[in-house]
């Protein structure tokens, strides 16, 4: 039997007051909202359950809805749906972003196929949408069946913390299976921050608006369209060398080394407890808005795997709709061995990294701090692959593996005939890494641009954007 997971008590916002919690003050404009279903007789309401309108963040015009969960559980009808849509056209021929909260029970069991018609013509919208302006869902409530497929289409999700997504519920799990479970533990934030389905869970409804409003300000009303500026914060981190131990296997956090480069308290994470050897974020530097890729040795020593792959992918996806240049952040052995991954499909997730990396047409930077070894160092946007700018650090190494490791296998014979003593491991090591691995060597034969110290790095990097985006941006 599954444990019941507890919910949090928190205060709930009617579905206007979400939308006015979102957007500028004075700012909502709210469209059909005297519209009736026709089959529901005396139950039906102005509205039909969902709230529909246009506003403004921050001075930037979005459209937007919320559905409401106290009206037959916030079941979604043939009226109900077209308000959705007729928000999602207007948002694509405005072209401007979409944000729309969500707690609805499935299709509305009154109206039978109309309303399943309904979820269709939102899916097909949304599709048309995706790449082209900014989608955002904040999961308020229990969504089940379509309430959930609709915001798994869109490009962020954000889940409050008494929220829950399933296709089935509880009481169809009980009946088809006989397993007993409730909507947090089969699909409340614990369960969906971990697998990758939401990118941020937040106390209530309130701080998810809040956040829906910053994440806003990385991205550019449309594609094609610049992100927005911001003013230029000093890092928070004064030198980013500090946060790197000098041991190559030695774990500590990437992001403290990250906030030693963006500017001060710009660094969002997305997806922080999914795949945690891949950091994904959003970030600024000078103001402009960038997303990071960064192997985390703080988890399975930055190692890249099926399920880190796959997010470091639809990240550089996401940020290449968007006009979002990438910094890739380097730190890894390589990619994890073993049956388990084979089975996992690492081939095809990295090979998704691959092609990521390699399609996308924003600037690609990236910064090798200690060492990329293998396939992850092609994967992880090397040279090769396009990136526009490779920097690295004066002692990192970049190769096939590390010299340990390789001498074991090229000096095999050498080392039998020693013994395997250990000072002729590390003398052979000394030597391999000085021919094959060091920084110098990959900057002599081009893989890497430049050597810079790590207090130099930002600057760098500052003038990196401003020469691929100009000055502006």
């Amino acid at each position: 039997m599954t444990a019941t997971a507890a919910v949090p008590t928190v205060t709930r916002l009617a579905p206007l007051e979400r939308l006015e919690a979102l957007c500028d003050p004075g700012s909502v404009q709210v469209l059909r909202s005297r519209v009736i279903s026709t089959r529901l007789g005396e139950r039906a309401v102005d509205g039909d359950g969902v709230v529909g309108a246009t506003g403004t963040v921050a001075g930037r015009p979005i459209a937007c809805y919320a559905q409401d969960g106290a009206f037959l559980g916030g079941s979604l009808g043939e009226r109900h749906a077209e308000t959705i849509v007729r928000v999602l056209e207007t948002a694509g021929r405005a072209r401007v972003p979409v944000v729309g909260f969500v707690e609805s029970g499935g299709a509305r069991m009154q109206e039978g196929s109309a309303a399943l018609g309904g979820y269709g013509r939102i899916f097909r919208h949304t599709v048309a949408l995706t790449g082209v302006v900014p989608q955002i869902s904040v999961v308020s409530g229990a969504s089940a069946g379509g309430g959930a497929y609709s915001p798994a289409l869109t490009d962020l999700i954000l889940m409050t913390e008494d929220a829950a997504m399933f296709l089935t519920g509880p009481a169809v799990v009980r009946e088809a299976l006989g397993e007993e479970t409730d909507a947090a533990a089969l699909g409340g934030p614990r369960v969906h921050e971990r697998n990758g389905v939401c990118h941020l869970v937040e106390a209530d409804e309130l701080a998810a608006a809040l956040r829906a409003r910053e994440l806003l300000s990385y991205l550019p009303a449309s594609a094609g369209e610049r992100p927005p500026r911001a003013g230029i914060v000093a890092p928070s981190v004064a030198d980013p060398g500090a946060m790197v131990p000098s041991e190559p296997r030695r774990a500590y956090d990437v992001r403290d080394a990250i906030r030693g480069i963006v500017d001060g308290d710009s660094l969002l994470e997305l997806c922080p407890r999914w795949a945690r050897n891949v950091v994904t974020a959003l970030a600024r530097i000078d103001g402009q808005p960038i997303g990071v890729v960064a192997n985390q040795p703080r988890y399975l020593g930055g190692v890249l795997d099926a399920e880190s792959s796959e997010k470091a992918a639809r990240f550089v996806r996401f940020c290449d709709s968007f006009g979002l240049p990438l910094l890739a952040v380097v730190d890894t052995p390589g990619f994890m061995p073993g049956s388990r991954q084979e089975r996992a499909g690492v081939i095809r997730h990295g090979a998704s990294l691959v092609r990521a990396f390699s399609a996308a047409r924003v600037p690609k930077f990236t910064v090798v701090l200690r060492k990329s070894y293998g396939g992850a160092y092609i994967t992880m946007n090397s040279r090769e692959l396009g990136a526009d700018l490779v920097l690295a650090w004066p002692d990192a190494e970049l190769g096939i593996m590390s010299a340990r490791a390789a001498v074991g296998i090229v000096h095999r014979r050498e080392l039998r005939v020693a013994g395997d003593v250990e000072g002729e491991r590390a003398r052979l090591a000394d030597a391999y890494a000085d021919q094959h691995l060091r920084a110098s060597v990959a900057a002599a034969g081009g893989s890497v641009d430049e050597i810079v110290a790590p207090a130099d790095t930002r600057e760098r990097l500052a003038w990196a954007l401003l020469t691929f985006t100009g000055p502006g941006r």
